[in-house]
């Protein structure tokens, strides 16, 4: 049985690490966290002089060099003057040349985001009219090529290394304090340490090349390494570092005195390593916590510390479940894993689901923000995959926990076993020497002594290889004893399909965490302003005829209204009130409103100023977004009679 199940678990355990990698190549550069809400000018706008400077607003804080934000001519030649000055963090402008000629303008930006992850982009605007340009205005590739693939093969190492480390740790001081001593768990948790050990080291050089060229040779350049470390991200991960020597303390203790006390010294010992343990693994998930989603948008004071317990109960599920599984596969057959520690890891997991289903809802409803945010955005997308994989792994757990309360505790059995053999062994030896006896009497001259002492040595070398071939023997037997329960057997199995769609999942939650926040994106859509949605240029002035008919005498006319630039922003307004002959008369009072009823915006009141008979004007007036506006006139003719009309407006 275990000849044929072994070969199984490998080619398991190969295909979930391909899927899992397929995930991960499937991710692609990291998609923007921070989305450009707003520019001036805006994408596709042409404007009839050539702006001072160009600013960019952005929905959440980012950072920024010298080299972020550029503006190329027609041909491609820089016009942007000197390094982007920031205003509150979210908005950004670079002054321009003087005197810039007619012709199509681009604007590429680079930047990153407050959680973390690149933003790159790019738009066009005209000065004058439209024209031929050599510039591209694709996006740059931020975060992407070979480095953004390597970088995220090491967020996933550091993720999975984490489970590993925390939750082989909390197994065997919750769970199973004796295995503290098995040297197949002291390695898997060793390795969970050295696997986050140097994938933070690995994100710590890569970072520089990751949010700036993403060229190799940037990797080695120190002067980008030292830019990194004066950075939010720098800091977490150096924290991380610093965190990791304390976790190897944490973690020489628990398998060296840890496993050497006797049981009621490691009682004592229990509580201050459950307590430093507990300390050191917040400390390490909240290198995480301050650096990404959780330290920016609604409510980050909340967040992160709520962030921290999601990322213990991940690893403590995960980690404790991959601890398990090694320990039921390849632990020794002399020590297996007690059923006791198998139903004291059930509870934890239990309480785990139970923190993050409580935790996974805040989270998704800070990213989210709405219900069609699930189904009209990446982010939720993925968050309805990574819900549909837990809830398949609490329905695995289910049945593990079925089997563990089958599960015969095979500790006794194969001590009985032993001890049955060794009886066996014991009269066996001694009916042997009973009948040898006599010879030895008969024969045991002063010439057979000699002889008998040359041989000692080599009997005792016999008996000692004799001996080993017995454990080895035993060992076997025991261990086919112990697989054969067959409780024990779909415990195993059912464990090990946990731990394979546990990968799946860690996977799916690593390039979540690359993935732009549904509420972000919404958000982004909804300001009408991003440089990934052209606007439509402007036609020019906008007239606006509309007959009016108070009811009173002399009631009746024509009102006009024309609207110049008809462009979001400052636009001049005239007003013109003709008689039935189309002379020019004057009210005694025009008022106007504009109202954009898809957006809800509106009625903004307009008061003109009267210019001359039949004449009133407003300057400045605002116009906040493009899109089809009303345009309602309301005309008083006398004391009591007074009428609205109203005529849409299309307002690039």
């Amino acid at each position: 049985m275990t000849q044929t199940t072994a070969p199984r678990v490998r080619t398991l355990v190969l295909l979930l690490l391909a899927a899992a990698c397929a995930l991960l190549a499937g991710a692609g550069p990291a998609s923007a966290h921070a989305a450009l809400t707003g520019s001036d000018p805006r994408q596709g706008a042409v404007v009839d002089r050539a702006p001072a400077q160009v600013s960019l607003t952005f929905s959440e804080s980012v950072s920024m060099d010298d080299d972020s934000v550029r503006v190329l001519d027609p041909r491609g030649k820089r016009v942007d003057d000197g390094g982007p000055t920031g205003t509150g963090g979210t908005t950004y402008a670079v002054k321009l040349h003087a005197g810039l000629p007619d012709g199509t303008y681009t604007v590429t930006y680079q930047v990153v985001s407050a959680d973390s992850h690149p933003v790159a982009g790019a738009y066009t605007f005209s000065v004058g009219a439209p024209s031929e340009t050599s510039v591209s205005a694709t996006a740059q590739a931020a975060g992407g090529g070979f480095i953004g693939g390597l970088y995220g093969v090491g967020r996933y190492v550091s993720y999975a290394g984490f489970a590993v480390l925390v939750g082989g740790a909390a197994f065997v001081l919750a769970c199973w304090p004796r295995g503290s001593g098995v040297r197949v768990v002291q390695r898997f948790v060793v390795s969970g340490w050295l696997a986050l050990t140097a994938a933070t080291l690995l994100l710590l050089l890569l970072r520089g090349s990751y949010t700036g060229s993403g060229k190799v040779a940037d990797v080695f350049d120190l002067g980008l390494l030292g830019e990194v470390l004066q950075t939010k991200t720098g800091a977490a991960l150096v924290s991380r570092l610093l965190l990791l020597a304390a976790a190897a303390l944490f973690v020489a203790v628990l398998f060296g005195a840890y496993d050497k006390r006797e049981d009621e010294e490691r009682r004592d010992l229990t509580f201050g390593l459950a307590v430093g343990g507990t300390v050191v693994a917040a400390g390490l998930a909240a290198t995480w916590a301050m650096s990404e989603h959780a330290s920016v948008g609604l409510q980050a004071g909340l967040a992160m510390p709520v962030d921290v317990v999601h990322l213990i109960a991940v690893a403590t599920w995960f980690g404790g479940l991959a601890a398990l599984l090694v320990a039921l596969y390849r632990g020794p057959a002399d020590t297996p894993v007690p059923t006791d520690a198998v139903r004291r890891f059930s509870a934890v997991a239990f309480g785990s689901v139970v923190a993050l289903v409580v935790t996974g809802t805040y989270q998704s409803w800070r990213q989210l923000g709405s219900w069609t945010a699930f189904t009209d955005t990446r982010y939720g997308q993925l968050l309805l995959a990574k819900i549909a994989l837990v809830a398949v792994l609490v329905g695995i757990a289910y049945f593990s926990r079925r089997w563990t309360a089958r599960l015969a505790d095979t500790a006794a059995v194969v001590a009985r076993q032993r001890g049955k053999a060794r009886g066996e062994r014991e009269k066996a030896g001694a009916k042997a020497s009973g009948g040898s006896k006599g010879s030895v009497t008969a024969k045991g001259t002063g010439a057979s002594k000699g002889s008998g002492n040359a041989k000692g040595s080599g009997s005792s070398q016999r008996a000692a290889q004799l001996a080993r071939q017995r454990a080895a023997v035993d060992a076997a037997r025991q261990k086919r004893q112990r697989d054969a329960d067959p409780h024990r057997f779909a415990l195993r199995r059912s464990v090990l399909a946990e731990a394979g769609v546990a990968v799946v999942l860690l996977a799916v939650t690593t390039v979540l965490t690359q993935t732009e926040p549904g509420r972000t994106q919404e958000e982004a859509t909804a300001a009408g302003a991003s440089s990934t949605a052209p606007s439509t240029p402007s036609t020019g002035a906008v007239t606006l005829d509309m007959p009016f008919d108070t009811g009173g005498q002399d009631g009746k006319g024509l009102v006009r209204v024309e609207l110049d630039p008809a462009r979001v922003g400052a636009n001049d307004l005239h007003l013109y009130v003709e008689g039935p002959d189309g002379t020019a008369v004057d009210v005694p009072e025009v008022k106007v409103a504009l109202t954009q009823e898809a957006k809800d915006i509106g009625p903004l009141p307009v008061a003109p100023d009267h210019i001359t008979t039949g004449h009133w004007s407003a300057s400045g007036v605002q116009i906040p977004v493009a899109g089809d506006w009303e345009v309602a006139v309301t005309v008083r003719t006398s004391d009591i009679d007074q009428v609205t009309v109203s005529k849409n407006a299309q307002i690039g």
